[in-house]
């Protein structure tokens, strides 16, 4: 007997997704307080760049599974180029709040040097591995949109003989390795928002898709 799975409808998990992000938002807010809330409107917007971009690709990913309507209104190559255009955010907003902090972690400057370069290599690797061995179509989610990739095996090349998601644990690092870079408190506080936020994603979203796209029949 053939049993036909239903994907996952637009709520599905994101009764804990915004729990999670008011929670996050409220630690997020006290943290930047006892700071004395330094660069208020480049820090909000470097907090919303992720939270913007997280929901974007929740509402992509469902809308696609369930009736095509990512594909029938902005296109697969629409969803990429927002996606990707949300993803660049991140990293130009964070940057710019580490440039405009930068100094106030003061600290040291050896364990500086040694953590941002330890970071950095890692991000770098885990990036190069997600171009080299999964793609970036791949990561973005392309596999919600065309039937092929979901008969790829799973990678474990590069950074993913290490572990299955490199991406949120290796790659992430980069947001971090910039806030160290820079000595700066306010970058650090949205790093660990960013990488805490992605994680997230992935058990209130992609996790429930995954089971959807990747579970035989």
């Amino acid at each position: 007997m053939t049993i036909t799975r239903t994907p996952p409808g637009l709520w599905v998990g994101q009764k804990i997704h915004f729990i999670c992000l008011i929670s996050l938002l409220s630690l997020t807010w006290a943290t930047w307080s006892y700071l004395g809330k330094p660069f208020t409107a480049i820090f909000w917007c470097a907090i919303a760049c992720p939270v913007v971009h997280q929901i974007f690709v929740w509402m992509a990913w469902r809308l696609e599974l369930k009736s095509s309507a990512t594909s029938k209104t902005i296109g697969f190559k629409g969803y990429v180029t927002f996606f990707f255009l949300l993803f660049a955010s991140r990293f130009i907003s964070l940057f710019t709040l580490a440039w405009t902090d930068r100094g106030s972690l003061k600290i040291h400057i050896l364990p500086q040097i040694l953590v941002t370069v330890i970071f950095t290599l890692l991000g770098l690797y885990a990036m190069y591995s997600v171009k080299r061995y999964f793609g970036f179509m791949r990561a973005s989610g392309a596999d919600h949109f065309y039937l092929q990739y979901r008969d790829m095996p799973f990678v474990k090349e590069g950074i993913f003989r290490f572990t299955s998601n490199g991406m949120y644990i290796y790659a992430f690092l980069l947001f971090w390795a910039i806030a160290i870079a820079f000595d700066s408190s306010a970058a650090l506080i949205v790093a660990a928002f960013s990488h805490a936020y992605i994680w997230v994603h992935f058990y209130a979203t992609e996790k429930p898709d995954m089971n959807f796209l990747y579970t035989s029949t």
